[in-house]
């Protein structure tokens, strides 16, 4: 059963986003040497002038696509990565977010927990930032209080310990309600740091801290973060409760992908993060047609 999504106007900078009436897609640029999905652009050798290029012919084929939004990363979020330094991801993120926005007209994202980052990517044109570590208030504060600052707009994930350690809090007492309060709290603290609620984005944090089996849960429970009343982002593709499921490894993950994103899409999600832009962009097209019984362009 579809669950009616809400209407949302979400400032971001100098655009403003309207959620709800269809999905958004967010297409994923890895700056990475050790991405779970095997598509870091930073490989061994490589000129960073040549990453830069590489970032933008991508961000461009994302665009012609159907993204709506671009997220950049530059540090791997897999279960067990090893952090990047501030000094190696400003250097990695900031040349790309400058090119990007300054040459196509849509919303950068930056996917990032340190302040740092954060505010330097906004100065160089980003006007999003994803924040894997939301739901813990020191991070949550100081980049907060950058958004606000910044008129920027802020996603808020669920996370529990660090990626290199989250798999081991994976037990909750009840894991939707968990979830919704750790969430809530988020919140709370962004609006706080001074960051109006109508800039806040949050995300179920789908294999952060999650077994296969509560990732399949939060999907078919989705519904019931709407009583947080923000617009939700979920982010299922290529990931490995994908992969466990149907025994398959991460680039043969797309029909799993394709099938997670349409239910998230029925049961409320307003964007959608994925890697494989073309094909995400056309389920969305067509789970938005069926939700609202009609074409949509």
């Amino acid at each position: 059963m579809s669950v009616a999504r809400r209407h949302f106007s979400l400032p971001a900078g100098k655009f403003k986003l309207a959620l709800g009436s269809r999905t958004l897609v967010m297409g994923i640029i890895n700056l990475t040497r050790d991405s779970f999905s095997q598509d870091g652009l930073f490989k061994s050798g490589l000129k960073r002038s040549l990453v830069i290029d590489r970032a933008l012919r991508l961000a461009r084929k994302m665009v012609n696509d159907g993204a709506d939004i671009i997220d950049i990363g530059a540090e791997s979020t897999r279960p067990g990565a090893r952090p990047v330094s501030v000094k190696e991801e400003l250097a990695r993120i900031v040349p790309v977010v400058k090119r990007i926005s300054a040459s196509l007209k849509i919303p950068v994202s930056v996917d990032t927990y340190k302040s740092e980052v954060a505010e330097a990517a906004l100065d160089s044109g980003a006007v999003i930032i994803n924040n894997i570590m939301g739901a813990n208030p020191d991070y949550n504060k100081r980049i907060a209080k950058i958004c606000a600052k910044k008129a920027a707009s802020l996603v808020l994930m669920h996370i529990r310990g660090t990626p290199n350690d989250m798999q081991r809090f994976t037990k909750y007492r009840s894991l939707i309600p968990d979830i919704i309060r750790y969430l809530k709290k988020a919140i709370e603290c962004a609006q706080e740091a001074g960051l109006g609620f109508k800039r806040l984005i949050i995300d179920p944090g789908i294999g952060f801290a999650k077994t296969t089996q509560q990732n399949l849960e939060i999907l078919n429970c989705l519904g019931e973060f709407r009583v947080l009343k923000r617009p939700i982002l979920i982010g299922t593709s290529r990931k490995s409760f994908i992969g466990k499921v149907l025994d398959v490894a991460e680039t043969e993950r797309i029909f799993g992908t394709a099938a997670s994103v349409a239910l998230a899409i029925s049961a409320g999600a307003h964007i959608v993060r994925v890697h494989d832009v073309r094909e995400m962009a056309q389920v969305a097209r067509l789970s938005d047609s069926i939700l609202n019984s009609k074409i949509l362009n």
